[in-house]
């Protein structure tokens, strides 16, 4: 890696296309709201930031979904992708992602952080958007780079880097390293699926109580 924080290797682009790259999936879920309720009652909570010294923001807890509204969403994931199987992955010494997870975050705990998800333990993401009452600019953005020179660079993280400090060959860069390419708006019992590889981050957070922030499930495949 490298030790300056200016420095990143240009990535390839592929403008992200909905039905190749992402998919949208409108009033997804029958029983959104017993699944909202079921989340708001939760006592179960795991802290992040800023309660404690966690990186992620907010709070979450697993699972999201029951075991049978899962496997009804698996079997819409292979539908829409062309994936003949989904699954969870787990990678070396156990580790897996927080797949099925419910996670709150207000408008005070999150920032945008593009990124990109381990393509070693999926291939395949998704959001689910839970609170009827977050406006549209709360959804999920897609970026690219903007090099130092302000000229834009790629999008997407290839083989053999698996994560895109990997890619960039820095953990470090700039604040105004990545630009918003694409933006999919926030919609009560929306579920956005997309490639894992491609950069990506909550457009913006929302709220101040429980019942006012920013609630989504998230999900990740490997397929």
């Amino acid at each position: 890696m490298s030790l300056m924080p200016t420095q990143m290797r240009t990535l390839p682009y592929r403008k992200p296309l909905q039905g190749r790259d992402y998919w949208v999936v409108d009033d997804v879920l029958p029983n959104a709201g017993e699944v909202r309720e079921r989340c708001l009652t939760r006592t179960d909570w795991e802290l992040g930031y800023p309660h404690t010294g966690e990186v992620w923001p907010g709070m979450r807890a697993m699972p999201a979904l029951l075991d049978h509204e899962l496997a009804t969403l698996d079997a819409r994931i292979c539908a829409l992708t062309g994936a003949s199987r989904v699954w969870v992955e787990q990678g070396e010494a156990g580790t897996r992602l927080n797949h099925n997870c419910v996670q709150v975050v207000g408008s005070i705990e999150g920032s945008v952080k593009p990124h990109t998800d381990s393509s070693h333990l999926c291939r395949y993401a998704a959001v689910l958007y839970l609170n009827p009452d977050v406006p549209d600019h709360c959804g999920t953005s897609f970026f690219r780079q903007r090099m130092p020179g302000g000229e834009l660079g790629g999008n997407i993280v290839l083989p053999p880097h698996r994560n895109l400090a990997e890619a960039l060959g820095n953990r470090f860069v700039r604040p105004d390293a990545f630009v918003e390419d694409v933006r999919v708006a926030h919609r009560w019992n929306r579920l956005l699926v997309y490639k894992a590889n491609l950069i990506h981050s909550a457009s913006a957070y929302w709220g101040l109580e429980m019942a006012t922030k920013r609630m989504t499930a998230v999900f990740f495949w490997m397929a």
